[in-house]
């Protein structure tokens, strides 16, 4: 396999037609098609189908797209580091950050980092970590900064807790529960959660069946948005489990409250969500620097932050984040 052909590949799949694969990359048609017919003969496998509504690919072609994007995106990067190395503050830093710490941390730690190195395009995604696995696992994304699923392996990921959050039972202000001071006496209402599709178990079994508490699952709506999250709590009776912070950030304080229940819930692992046997770039480390300095100075203003978070003090040891 050579460049231009893994290039043509990714391009065609991308805009969905030679022609505007060729416009992409700046050459001829032909050109593209020549570098798509080596590949399928070299491959000796059927790699695409052509058709008058455009090009889409065989399973054997899905498979080498997802090696052709992550092989292109790994070049680019490696171009980019050694032009930091170079003294070039350039390239592009792409992150996914889960939306609570995009709520509440993000603007700080952009302000930083656009400071250290204002020539890095930066790309954000506010999105759930398994929602942005996908990007992780092609190249498209350098990092993700969330609470990784159960399903990622760390044979694959490189998964390193930067600071622990506390967690509880979330409900609007006036909620008609306000005084309850258990969730047994929540179960009757409606709930409002999010999880990975391999991870539904283990949070149903975090916030009621170990405390003896069974809720029936038609009570669950599932949320993949904070923000749609917070509105509906807020405009509803519903109840939700969320990182404590989120109550006592400047734009949502006042309006909703974490309930002081007996039962105790459990501590979560904010991580740093990398590919394994990948280096970080400097502009990567640059971020996470300044997240962790924003977290530090949150905590240091506020008695009440630096109860919920708790950050890291050293490097941990790969592998040992929490799910």
């Amino acid at each position: 396999m050579k460049l231009h052909q893994l290039e043509a590949l990714v391009a065609s799949a991308e805009t969905g037609s030679v022609r505007s694969a060729a416009r992409r990359l700046g050459i001829s048609q032909p050109a593209v098609t020549r570098a798509l017919r080596e590949l399928e003969t070299e491959q000796q496998l059927p790699l695409l189908v052509r058709s008058p509504t455009g090009l889409s690919f065989t399973d054997h072609g899905q498979a080498l797209l997802a090696h052709a994007r992550l092989i292109l995106n790994q070049m680019r990067q490696a171009e980019e580091q050694m032009g930091l190395r170079r003294g070039r503050l350039e390239g592009r830093l792409c992150v996914g950050i889960t939306p609570w710490v995009s709520l509440i941390l993000l603007p700080d730690v952009l302000r930083a980092f656009r400071q250290h190195m204002p020539e890095v395009q930066l790309e954000l995604f506010d999105s759930f970590a398994m929602i942005a696995q996908p990007l992780l696992r092609t190249g498209s994304m350098d990092l993700i900064i969330g609470q990784p699923s159960p399903g990622m392996s760390p044979q694959e990921f490189r998964i390193e807790p930067i600071l622990r959050y506390e967690t509880g039972i979330m409900v609007r202000r006036d909620h008609p529960r306000m005084g309850c001071d258990s969730i047994h006496g929540l179960l009757d209402q409606d709930w409002l959660l999010n999880f990975a599709p391999d991870g539904r178990e283990r949070l149903i079994e975090e916030v009621f069946t170990r405390h003896g508490a069974q809720l029936d699952p038609r009570r669950i709506v599932q949320a993949n948005s904070a923000l749609l999250a917070q509105s509906l709590v807020e405009q509803s009776d519903m109840c939700t489990w969320v990182p404590k912070i989120m109550a006592v950030a400047p734009m949502f304080e006042g309006r909703t409250v974490i309930l002081a229940l007996r039962e105790r819930f459990m501590a979560c692992d904010l991580c740093l969500i990398s590919r394994r046997h990948t280096p970080m770039s400097p502009a990567a480390e640059m971020f996470i620097h300044c997240l962790k300095s924003s977290a530090r100075a949150h905590a240091r203003k506020s008695g009440a932050w630096s109860k919920l978070l708790h950050v890291a003090t050293q490097a941990p040891s790969e592998g040992s984040g929490r799910g």
